[in-house]
């Protein structure tokens, strides 16, 4: 089922711009909901949510797109750099995937309240300024880990666009900007929905259910970073 819908995007890809934007999009949705790493990044932005203050719709889209935008920002550097050593681009290598590993078991550690990192301590007077400069390093750091598995489902979409970069740059643009709108919509939506169900459920940031929440969310990035050494061997 899931190889016929690869096979189906892919042939998509090749059909008239529209189609082929699309098909960019969904693979880009695809890269969240059928990998393991990153669906780890859904409870990341909601366990970080859930220590936020006077969260509401409009600051939980917010947070949510800061975060999502600092996951794409390095996973395009990883990408780079990567391919500009002559690697498949995204791969980071066996060492790599351990110190990946190593920054989900810190998250999740942070996000079970054992440990801090450095913005709790960062000195900007500015509550919500401060949120948004948290939200954007967690999403900077955590998408070092999510770089092979990224370029795993952008594989055909770049297939094409090496293809037609250097006669059609517009189309090649596009069809990053969609795979990256795919990329960014399911974090966004996950975020943002943590406010309705804290609203609908009468949760704050200091009641004890949205605490457990947050602990669940820490374990279960704990559980990614196990599951990228259990791949790396």
């Amino acid at each position: 089922m899931i190889e016929s819908i690869f096979n189906f995007l892919s042939e998509l890809l090749y059909q008239n711009l529209w189609l082929a934007l699309i098909s960019s999009f969904s693979w880009g949705v695809l890269s969240i909901l059928l990998s393991p790493c990153h669906l780890t990044s859904i409870p990341l932005i909601i366990g970080y949510l859930s220590s936020q203050e006077g969260l509401t719709v409009k600051k939980s889209f917010k947070l949510s797109l800061v975060f999502a935008i600092g996951i794409l920002i390095t996973i395009a550097l990883i990408g780079g750099i990567t391919l500009a050593m002559g690697r498949l681009m995204g791969d980071v290598g066996s060492i790599g995937n351990y110190l990946v590993a190593a920054i989900f078991f810190l998250v999740g550690l942070y996000l079970l309240d054992v440990i801090t990192l450095p913005w709790d301590g960062a000195k900007i007077n500015n509550t919500e300024k401060k949120g948004y400069v948290s939200a954007f390093v967690l999403g900077l750091i955590f998408g070092i880990g999510l770089g092979p598995c990224t370029f795993a489902f952008m594989a055909p979409v770049l297939g094409i666009v090496f293809q037609v970069a250097t006669t059609d740059y517009l189309y090649a643009s596009g069809l990053l900007v969609s795979f990256s709108l795919g990329h960014v919509i399911p974090i966004v939506v996950a975020g943002s929905m943590m406010n309705l169900v804290q609203k609908y459920l009468n949760w704050t940031e200091t009641s004890k259910t949205t605490k457990i929440v947050k602990k669940i969310c820490g374990i279960l990035v704990i559980l990614g970073g196990v599951y990228l050494i259990y791949t790396t061997f």
